[in-house]
């Protein structure tokens, strides 16, 4: 697989097989991904990595706490801007309709839908978990890096015929997670990344997700 096909077939995953990754798949991804990008080469990145009991013990702690503060409890940064506009957010409302419409949840089938949205807890059926961190007083850049180098661990990922979902659902529940991960005080919870192999017969793996023309994100000069 090159980078062209690595980069084409990759897709938030919402629906895994239940069949168990290799720890040696996992620890050549990730040592080739220390090769991504960093500002300085700070490499700002941190992660604990779960399968089998220990991810299972988590998942029914977060489901837990999910059901008494629905809403979140503990955020450490916002997900999405309060002000999303334009284009941004209709890009945003445009894939969870897309998503909806593949699995048949109507508008009006609210509770289809938050059943949908809590298969995020379940990892969606993924065997293994990435949970990132950084040091609190990291900025913009280094989580620009942190983004870098998650990208990179997703495409080697598609390289070794596995799949993933970045979530960043999970900070919703910063701070719970950061105490279930043994994350100390000086250091933030950023994300979580399903990873597993795709169930390719699931709607949810197969709707279309519109990407824009790069007139509407690129400028050029000079050429």
């Amino acid at each position: 697989m090159n980078v062209t096909e690595a980069v084409a077939s990759r897709r938030s995953v919402r629906q895994f097989l239940d069949k168990p990754v290799d720890q040696a798949i996992l620890e050549r991804v990730l040592a080739k991904a220390q090769r991504a990008p960093s500002g300085g080469n700070t490499q700002p990145w941190n992660a604990v990595i779960l399968t089998g009991a220990p991810l299972a013990d988590l998942t029914a702690k977060i489901k837990a706490k999910a059901a008494t503060a629905p809403m979140g409890d503990g955020h450490e940064y916002d997900i999405y801007p309060k002000d999303l506009e334009g284009r941004y957010e209709e890009q945003r409302r445009g894939v969870g309709k897309a998503m909806f419409d593949a699995l048949g949840l109507a508008r009006e089938d609210g509770a289809g839908r938050v059943a949908q949205m809590m298969k995020n807890w379940d990892s969606f059926g993924a065997p293994v978990q990435l949970f990132t961190y950084t040091r609190k007083y990291m900025g913009p850049p280094q989580w620009s890096d942190m983004g870098m180098w998650l990208q990179t661990v997703m495409l080697l990922l598609r390289e070794e015929g596995l799949d993933s979902c970045a979530q960043e659902i999970w900070a919703m529940y910063g701070t719970t997670m950061r105490a279930l991960l043994n994350i100390d005080d000086d250091h933030i919870f950023f994300c979580g990344m399903a990873i597993g192999y795709r169930d390719a017969d699931a709607a949810v793996n197969s709707f279309t997700v519109p990407r824009v023309e790069i007139d509407q994100a690129i400028r050029w000069d000079g050429f």
